[in-house]
């Protein structure tokens, strides 16, 4: 039988801090997490467990530390890793309160690693940026100028500034002399708050676009808080890049390569640290999702450039891993790769040659999950729900989205939660069926709920998307629910609230300038010093 470590605080400090690979994973629901966790933790809920785990930890004899406030949690986890093959498991009983009784740093906040580098790469170059008043001053007077959106498409669609194109990320260096008219051109990047805006604009200027390029100060946010309205529903995005756009980005991160130590690896070599099972290896494709659907290196992960610079923790989930990067021209995966080298990511290398001549696979990122996979459970598709009478729907889907829109008559839950709101909901032989966003999801729980003693359970097939696209009746509102309210399953961001939404915005815009200082406090992440461009 295999044994795991307990370990204490100062054990993991000291493990955060030297040079072996580890992973620290803290099981709460992303709202706890969100109110106060250990800064270089990874958050995969318990709910989403085996979903997230091979995707962040793909290496299954990594020193992996588990941690959760509360033992019944932690001891599933523990459960759940070591029947999926992790050898190396520890554990950090009283999670981050045992840190916090340590007298060391916790962080509120949701990828707050990266969030710390965007307010840090200002402060060390005084990224130049503009205010909203100001931006639209210019605009008013007819200025030559683009606005750059550094978001992905969707949270560009949801809101952004007035006539302001989508340009994600490591997009910007990749596409944006597409739409910039001239040299004389005033280039304004933003996102929604901070890090996006800064990351982005810093970008070009490290390139050396000839053209002034600012953040917008506070990105949407400080846009709204202005007292300035803000477009929805746009759809504008840069064209693929032109021969003379890809020659002059392909010669600007030359350059940034050489500044900031970007390496070089063949296929072959990257191919062997992926088999090597003694180290973990990320090859990741950071093109646009459509590319990556479209044809992408066998056993690739996706993540888009400009994302895995703002929420890495999303994307990798050991520390001091080797990261691989591909796309085609090299272009994106090497300023993507200048951004994870300055975040103090040492082993971080492009793939020489880009994608090559393949073989490829198709689709979107579809990371394996073995135990949603081997569940066994029956299915239910949407006509033949509408016909079932008085059975309990359960929808796994997130607090918003269920608010947003749900299945008329159902009712919210965590997975995680199931035993005790069930227990509590007081079910009997009701037939329970099983919903979310997610079939893996549905699939998992629903093997859950066998497993506590429920006698019908069945999954909808398809979930939410598919009883929408059979016209089944939809509601909204968060009131009908299995798990207790407040719901805890999401950090809400300030654009998340039904209200108290400027007051949040304000928070969340001097948590983020707070960061530095508290990171100094913290000292387990240390940013790498480079000579000036």
């Amino acid at each position: 039988m295999m044994t795991v470590t307990q370990v204490d605080a100062s054990w993991l400090r000291a493990a955060l801090l030297d040079d072996d690979e580890i992973a620290l994973i803290d099981t709460r629901e992303e709202g706890p997490f969100g109110a106060s966790h250990i800064l270089r933790a990874v958050n995969i809920p318990l709910s989403l467990f085996e979903i997230m785990l091979r995707q962040l930890v793909p290496n299954t004899g990594v020193r992996f530390v588990l941690m959760d406030d509360e033992s019944d949690r932690l001891e599933k986890a523990v459960a759940l890793a070591t029947a999926a093959g992790y050898s190396n498991v520890h554990t950090l009983p009283g999670g981050s309160k045992a840190w916090a009784d340590a007298g060391l740093e916790l962080f509120s906040g949701l990828n707050v690693p990266s969030k710390v580098f965007g307010e840090f790469i200002e402060h060390t170059y005084d990224t130049p940026r503009i205010e909203a008043a100001d931006l639209k001053k210019l605009m008013d007077e007819g200025q030559d100028l683009v606005v750059l959106d550094s978001r992905p498409m969707d949270e560009y669609n949801a809101m952004n500034i007035p006539g302001g194109i989508d340009a994600p990320g490591a997009e910007l260096v990749y596409r944006a002399k597409e739409v910039i008219p001239s040299d004389d051109t005033l280039v304004v990047v933003n996102c929604a708050g901070r890090t996006r805006s800064i990351i982005g604009c810093q970008s070009l200027v490290n390139a050396g676009l000839p053209n002034k390029v600012v953040a917008l100060k506070d990105g949407t946010m400080g846009w709204y808080l202005a007292g300035l309205k803000l477009e929805k529903g746009a759809t504008r995005t840069v064209n693929a890049p032109s021969d003379d756009t890809i020659a002059w980005a392909k010669d600007a991160v030359g350059r940034v390569s050489q500044r900031f130590g970007v390496r070089s690896v063949d296929k072959a070599t990257a191919d062997g640290w992926l088999a090597d099972t003694s180290r973990t290896t990320f090859l990741i494709d950071v093109r646009s999702p459509e590319e990556y659907a479209a044809g992408h290196l066998p056993g690739a992960a996706y993540a888009p450039g400009g994302q895995l610079v703002q929420a890495t923790d999303t994307y990798v989930g050991v520390l001091k891993a080797r990261i691989v990067l591909v796309d085609d021209v090299e272009v994106r995966a090497r300023m993507t790769a200048s951004w994870l080298i300055q975040m103090g990511w040492e082993d971080v290398y492009v793939l020489e040659g880009g994608l090559g001549d393949g073989p490829f696979e198709t689709g979107p990122y579809a990371p394996p999950v073995p135990e949603a996979d081997a569940a066994a459970v029956d299915t239910v598709t949407a006509a033949e729900l509408k016909a079932l009478d008085g059975a309990l729907v359960l929808d796994l889907s997130n607090s918003v989205k269920y608010r947003k829109g749900h299945i008329a008559g159902s009712k919210w839950a965590i997975r995680s939660t199931l035993a005790r709101d069930l227990d509590r909901a007081a079910v009997g032989d009701t037939p329970i069926v099983v919903s979310s966003r997610d079939d893996r999801l549905s699939r998992l729980a629903a093997g859950d709920l066998l497993a506590l003693g429920a006698k019908d359970v069945r999954v909808l097939t398809g979930g939410h998307d598919a009883w929408v696209a059979a016209g089944g009746a939809l509601e909204t509102g968060l009131e009908n629910t299995v798990a207790p309210l407040p719901a805890d399953d999401l950090y809400f961001k300030p654009y998340d609230r039904d209200h108290g939404v400027e007051q949040a915005m304000k928070a969340y815009l001097d948590w983020e300038v707070a960061l530095v200082e508290q990171l100094e406090r913290d000292q387990t992440m240390i940013f790498p010093q480079f000579p000036a461009g």
